[in-house]
């Protein structure tokens, strides 16, 4: 058998001693730097804000919203950040940030000023924006609000009253009506009860468990839509709210947060690097908001020296990696400048939400979060696997390279209808997500998927698109999940001239994938079977009832007549040119021989490698090249192994799939896989230290 990168074979039960946590991990940052930091980002854009200080147009490209709007946004967002500043100092103001925002404050509101902010009944964006504008007018109520003349408080009143009975909110939305509302009716403005109490049933409704909420329903009406919006919305919202009303937290928003920062924070390596996943990553840092809240709160089972290590970390992280400006400023992007990761609503003033990150200045000087030794967290210290059952992910940890993998078998953020002819979502439907990797996003391979997807290739060599995961099992080291893939077609669908013939999409067989992880390395599992699905072998330990996918989803389109290979794509490696590098290939010298392929991927500067093995079936290997996909850097590579000729329904076909730091010690022999033992319709998992992982009632 061949060789496969792993690492010791005692992490499988966590208790792998390997504590070499990187020393800016734990170094503290004081109270005083985070001061410093909001001070360079607010003056930083003191340039773009005009005569009028109400619009802050930063330059960059501009949202769906238009400039507008985007205007708004950047007074808006930076000016939470300066509340925080300014009311954790207990209204100190060295550089004068509250006047600025003042008399913004005044032009915005007045409808004569050329500066004016559009109403919400102009630009639906405004009702986000207006909400950051409550919670800084709350938190600094004594040196800004308090000191206006009654004609802005009036103005600012009737420009937040256009919230006051709307109600088209499906997600995080409902918190935005909340907070004004809550201002309105502590400044004797309008308000409704009816508003608050419609939205507190719909959050009930979005609530799924262990303090994640799903942010907003798919088409068929499952919630598994899970990403930073759980903490940086639905967690901290409600404390700003409770702030912004004069009252605690209640204990079960309280037990809430408690659970989910104890996850999230699992999602931050040793190094400080942020699991990339999910929608408005541009926001960067702002995933820290939820910890600080918790510390806020005094809802979280984070001790304080821990919170300090982890919001230093993940700061200096993006510090390091260019997130700001040699101007001080914060581009679109998630390290450097990088606008292809932004989504339609965002715009140039977008990153600044950012802010939510300086939270933490809420907290007096004297708090222990700003007194404590900084201490790592225990999945800094060692190894570990970890399944988060509400949002379907397996999460594993390693520590010598603070690396942190996302295995994903829960989450889509399915929401378009069935017929439309769309690509799956890469910042939620792909195979697995990490902190040091991140989506391909050029159109081309956005259309065409490869980076930690698996997919079916019909007769021409096109990949298939992951449809709605259905959970079959989730299991502490085993995950299974199906889909019906679809391709994506381009051109010629219908009559030449009809006006459906730019675009169509074509239904695959039922695809089930299963991920058994161990240490650094996910075994992915993949097989056809050419049946309508079913949810008879559904395991009665995955989170919610499961709801089985029609063979046509509803859908006109038709399906695909096969053959098909399956190709397994590993994880994207980004570095600048000529730093990441194919250093192993494999290609499988005889494909009638069955023998597996495999590829290793390389980055020089540091000696990450990605790699793709075949250990069944799978005997073609190969690689993707990409110039500008990548947001960690301009070149990428992404290793694969497929099938060389078609698969039967059935046919099982495994790679390992790695992403790690070449420090890592190699494993002698792969694991063997054993399809259907005794008649059982399971898959046996064999380790080569003895482990053994059973991906259960997998064959039908």
């Amino acid at each position: 058998m061949s060789r496969l990168l792993s690492i010791s074979a005692d992490s499988r039960d966590h208790r792998a001693d390997n504590a070499a946590v990187t020393d800016h991990a734990i170094r503290p940052w004081p109270r005083r730097r985070w001061e410093e930091l909001a001070d360079r980002l607010l003056l930083a854009v003191r340039p773009y804000a005009g005569d009028d200080r109400a619009l802050i147009r930063i330059p960059g490209p501009a949202s769906a919203s238009g400039r507008w709007s985007d205007g708004l946004e950047g007074y808006a967002r930076t000016f939470i950040m300066a509340a925080f500043r300014v009311a954790g100092a207990d209204g100190h103001d060295p550089h004068g940030l509250l006047d600025q925002y003042a008399h913004g404050l005044r032009h915005g509101t007045d409808p004569d000023s050329p500066a004016r902010w559009p109403r919400m009944s102009e630009r639906r964006q405004a009702r986000v924006e207006a909400a950051s504008i409550a919670i800084g007018l709350s938190e600094t109520r004594p040196w800004l609000w308090d000191r206006l003349d009654d004609g802005t408080r009036s103005r600012v009143v009737d420009w937040f009253a256009d919230i006051v009975g709307t109600t088209d909110y499906g997600n995080n939305w409902l918190w935005f009506q909340n907070v004004v509302e809550s201002f309105l009716a502590s400044v004797g403005g309008p308000w409704s009860q009816d508003d608050l109490d419609r939205n507190a049933e719909l959050e009930e409704r979005l609530y799924v468990g262990d303090g994640w909420y799903s942010d907003g329903a798919g088409r068929d009406g499952r919630l598994q839509s899970f990403d930073y919006y759980a903490g940086w919305a639905w967690h901290l919202y409600p404390l700003l709210d409770a702030r912004i009303r004069g009252t605690e937290l209640s204990d079960a928003r309280r037990d809430r947060m408690r659970a989910f920062l104890d996850q999230a924070s699992l999602l931050v390596g040793s190094g400080g690097a942020p699991v990339l996943q999910g929608r408005s990553l541009t926001y960067r840092f702002a995933m820290l908001a939820p910890f600080w809240a918790g510390a806020l709160a005094d809802a979280t089972p984070l001790s304080p020296g821990q919170t300090s290590a982890l919001t230093a970390a993940v700061m200096q992280h993006f510090i390091d990696h260019g997130a700001i400006t040699d101007d001080g400023l914060l581009p679109i992007g998630w390290h450097r400048e990088f606008p292809r990761i932004r989504q339609l609503y965002t715009g140039a003033g977008s990153p600044y939400w950012a802010s939510k990150a300086f939270l933490g200045l809420l907290l007096p000087p004297g708090h222990p979060v700003w007194t404590a030794t900084p201490e790592p967290l225990p999945h800094w210290q060692r190894d570990s696997v970890t399944l988060l059952r509400v949002p379907g992910w397996l999460v594993q940890s390693t520590s010598d390279d603070g690396v942190v993998r996302l295995i994903n078998h829960g989450t889509d953020r399915l929401q378009q209808p069935a017929a439309v002819p769309e690509p799956d979502d890469p910042f939620y439907r792909r195979q697995a997500y990490s902190s040091h990797s991140a989506p391909q996003l050029l159109p081309a391979s956005i259309a065409a998927p490869v980076e930690s997807h698996t997919a079916l290739l019909d007769a021409t060599g096109l990949p298939s698109h992951r449809g709605g995961v259905q959970r079959i099992h989730l299991g502490q080291t085993v995950a299974v999940s199906r889909c019906r893939p679809y391709w994506l077609s381009h051109g010629h669908v219908g009559t030449e001239g009809d006006s459906a013939s730019w675009a169509g999409l074509r239904h695959g067989p039922e695809l089930t994938v299963a991920s058994v992880v161990h240490g650094a390395v996910e075994l992915r599992l993949a097989w056809i079977t050419t049946d309508a699905a079913t949810d008879a072998t559904t395991d009665a330990t995955v989170a919610g009832p499961a709801v089985a996918l029609p063979a046509s989803e509803e859908s006109p389109w038709p399906a695909d007549p096969g053959p098909w290979r399956l190709r397994i794509g590993g994880w994207a490696l980004a570095g600048e040119p000529g730093d990441v590098v194919i250093e192993t290939r494999r290609p499988g010298a005889d494909p009638q021989a069955g023998e597996p392929a495999r590829i290793q991927a390389r980055r020089l500067s540091d000696g990450m490698i990605s790699v793709v093995q075949g250990v069944r079936g799978l005997n073609v290997a190969g690689s993707v090249q990409l110039e500008g996909a990548d947001p960690l850097g301009p070149s990428s590579i992404v290793p694969w192994v497929r099938s060389a000729e078609p698969v039967a329904p059935g046919d099982v076909q495994a790679a390992a799939v790695v992403l790690r730091r070449s420090s890592a010690p190699l494993l002698p022999e792969t694991p063997e896989v054993v399809v259907n033992p005794d008649g059982s319709g399971c898959i046996l998992v064999r380790w080569p230290d003895g482990a053994e992982d059973t991906v259960p009632a997998a064959l039908r």
